[in-house]
């Protein structure tokens, strides 16, 4: 009998299939079929009355990759609503962090939300300084931007409306508390890893798995310790190009179709940027990163 299941956890040639009624099971992966990754949708079968198998992924909304040493995709999870992308004050973000994350999970058909975390952090309102910089800009490209906190108000509630019923990851690099808002998020996670080790037998290691997590209410929250440092595939220069948002209307404008919107004449960027329509930080950052990626 086949039936049908979410993947919690993958690892090596098999994982942890949640099935439609809550059950757990550990699955084994056929060469046949390839590997599953976290949130992937599958079809099982009994190859005995012990063995789980995966006979079928099912066709992906998308992935969510990072870019290996080499600057090839590697996936990390599939079939995701949204990326929240986490910041803050202290460690401040590196240069074009940010951009890198957008420029990614646009490309990917994924919904990003930036959360400003560790928000004790920030001056007092009304100081007027941003200590890290364009996010009143963010907020005014249309972005989501969401302040939380896991030590003094405003807490984390604002996270529950965008993350209720929707499948997300938190990505973001060291130190801006990722994992203290995981443990925020989820009050029972000691029980979910501890339910997923005695599923697999093996124990899960959930500094360098990902896994994902039901939240307290109608959601799913997948955690990857993997997409801390994060850095862009090779990618082509109109796919870097539609990862600004604000770029998308004026694509196609330039004089030559060839145009990399850097030093070329006749470009409708350029003379955006020029006369002040565009944001100059944001053009200076597709520069470097479309370097980067030549």
């Amino acid at each position: 009998m086949t039936q049908t299941g979410l993947v919690q956890v993958s690892y090596g040639a098999q994982g942890v299939v949640e099935l439609e009624n809550g059950e757990r099971l550990n699955c084994h992966y056929r060469r046949s079929v390839g590997r599953p990754y976290c949130g992937d949708r599958v079809e099982i079968e009994w190859a005995d009355q012990q063995t789980a198998v995966v006979k079928r992924i099912l066709p992906r909304d998308n992935v969510f990759v990072r870019a290996d040493a080499r600057q090839r995709k590697q996936t990390i999870a599939a079939n995701l609503d949204q990326a929240l992308i986490v910041i803050a004050a202290r460690p401040a973000p590196s240069r074009d962090l940010v951009e890198r994350y957008l420029v990614a999970v646009h490309s990917l058909g994924i919904r990003p939300v930036i959360v400003l975390n560790k928000a004790e952090l920030l001056p007092d309102n009304g100081s007027g300084d941003d200590p890290l910089g364009h996010m009143e800009d963010y907020l005014q490209l249309g972005y989501e931007v969401l302040l939380t906190s896991c030590k003094t108000a405003p807490g984390i509630g604002a996270l529950n409306s965008v993350l209720e019923n929707r499948t997300s990851i938190l990505v973001g690099q060291s130190g801006v508390g990722k994992s203290s808002l995981v443990n925020s998020l989820l009050p029972d996670l000691e029980l979910q890893t501890g339910s997923l080790s005695r599923v697999t037998g093996k124990g899960t290691h959930t500094t360098t798995t990902t896994i994902m997590y039901s939240l307290p209410y109608e959601g799913r929250l997948i955690d990857s310790p993997g997409v801390w440092e994060y850095g862009l595939w090779q990618m082509k220069q109109e796919e870097l190009a539609e990862g600004f948002v604000e770029f998308r209307p004026l694509l196609g404008q330039c004089k030559f179709n060839d145009c990399r919107h850097d030093q070329e004449p006749h470009c409708a960027i350029r003379a955006a940027v020029e006369s002040g329509s565009l944001r100059p930080w944001r053009h200076q950052s597709y520069i470097r990163l479309l370097h980067q990626s030549s």
